[in-house]
């Protein structure tokens, strides 16, 4: 099987480097891809928005599946145009993909299919704003209604600040704050036939103790030890399949990768949000510890034979991932930096620690820093604290001038 991904980040570096271990891949192909996916699959420039363009490329390579990895290519309708070429894509078409491009559209979906979820306002006018801030009181939480990679939501018991996140946005939802703790579960489906991957846990906050801003993602951990072991099952049965038994309904079924974000609350399972295809830094402990060739689920999705496919098997080792980012990081980040002693850690930490590239780039014999987090760490171990230990291991043997990490991923899910 030819697989062409698409996308630049360690989302996009951790499905190559498990569809490069897949026996049933022949070939595989990454457009525009980074430094760290070149040295598992061939890399093409390709504009990722451009659906003519994408199109164009899998055509000429001759691939058998496409997958489109970042959300902004799948709610500009890149999976459209390569599905309508005849070539398989996992990855939904850019109406289903407003489940992430559109918080409010999400929030529609979810009361027609009875999901359980936060209380919510739409806002438009800074009267409603201030309607809605006063209805549900602190903890403000403010999330701008478009994409905004990661960045778009603001949890703050600041009035002032919740108010002018909102004055930044077109429109808002704002909702009532979920106590609990926060998984990430991820499910693949061809638009019928769903099928939940293993819950995880990532870190959204800069700083250890989850202090300082929202980032994309600091780091992830999975298996959570602390959940209820029907976790999966309840989720499944209150939150995906009828969530994507309502898109079917509604003429626009969802393909690809469903992704919950759940409060575990003292009311119950809440979802938080969807996003319409695999989360980073999740994605990279999830596809660590599944054991299943990854090819052939993607493409049972893209294809819709999913409710045929063997079930999934998993791991018993537990997978940690820690985030390198760049001096400055969330805010404007410095690039340009070059990065050492990933040879170290291929050295010596392999295979159960590996690097996976996000913001970087190669200049001359150089890799150097292109964006604001660089580098994602991941690694495997009996346990959650023996993947800590080994992801740290490797973090420490990594040089970037000005970077920061958090030293406290899973530390408290491992008992440190």
């Amino acid at each position: 099987m030819k697989v062409l991904v698409i996308g630049t980040g360690a989302r996009e570096h951790a499905l190559c480097h498990a569809l490069s271990h897949d026996p049933d891949v022949t070939a595989l192909h990454c457009a525009p891809g980074n430094a760290g996916i070149a040295e598992v699959a061939a890399l093409h420039p390709v504009d990722a928005l451009d659906g003519t363009a994408v199109t164009a490329l899998a055509t000429k390579l001759g691939v058998d599946l496409v997958v489109v990895g970042p959300e902004a290519p799948l709610v500009a309708g890149v999976a459209d145009a390569v599905r309508e070429a005849g070539v398989p894509v996992f990855g939904p078409s850019g109406r289903a993909a407003q489940l992430e491009g559109s918080k409010a559209f999400a929030k529609d979906v979810m009361a027609a299919a009875g999901v359980p979820t936060a209380r919510s306002y739409v806002c438009t006018t800074p009267e409603e704003v201030d309607t809605a801030l006063d209805a549900f009181g602190p903890p403000y939480v403010v999330k701008d209604d478009g994409l905004a990679a990661g960045k778009g939501v603001v949890v703050t018991d600041d009035l002032e600040a919740a108010k002018a996140h909102a004055a930044a946005c077109e429109r808002v939802v704002i909702e009532e704050y979920l106590d609990g703790p926060e998984v990430s579960l991820f499910a693949v489906t061809d638009g019928e036939t769903v099928v939940p991957l293993q819950p995880a846990q990532d870190f959204k906050r800069a700083l250890n103790g989850d202090e300082g801003p929202n980032t994309g993602g600091m780091g992830a951990y999975s298996p959570l030890p602390w959940a209820d072991p029907k976790l999966i099952d309840e989720v499944l049965q209150t939150v995906l399949q009828p969530t994507v038994d309502e898109m079917r309904r509604r003429g626009t079924p969802f393909s690809g990768l469903l992704y919950a974000g759940l409060a575990i609350t003292s009311r119950g399972v809440r979802v938080i949000e969807f996003n319409a295809r695999f989360g980073d830094p999740e994605t990279q402990v999830v596809l660590a510890r599944l054991k299943t060739p990854l090819a052939g689920v993607l493409m049972a999705a893209a294809t819709g034979t999913l409710a045929h496919l063997e079930p999934l098997r998993w791991s018993d080792e537990a997978a940690v991932t820690v985030v390198i980012a760049s001096h400055n990081y969330p805010g404007t980040p410095r690039t340009g930096d070059p990065i050492t002693g990933l040879d170290e850690v291929a050295a010596q930490d392999a295979p159960h620690a590996y690097v996976l590239h996000a913001g970087t780039r190669r200049d001359g014999d150089a890799i150097v820093s292109s964006g604001g987090r660089v580098l994602s760490v991941t690694a495997t171990g009996k346990d959650l604290t023996e993947a800590r230990d080994r992801a740290y291991t490797a973090v420490a043997r990594i040089r970037l001038d000005g970077s920061q990490h958090r030293t406290d991923i899973a530390a408290k899910a491992a008992g440190a």
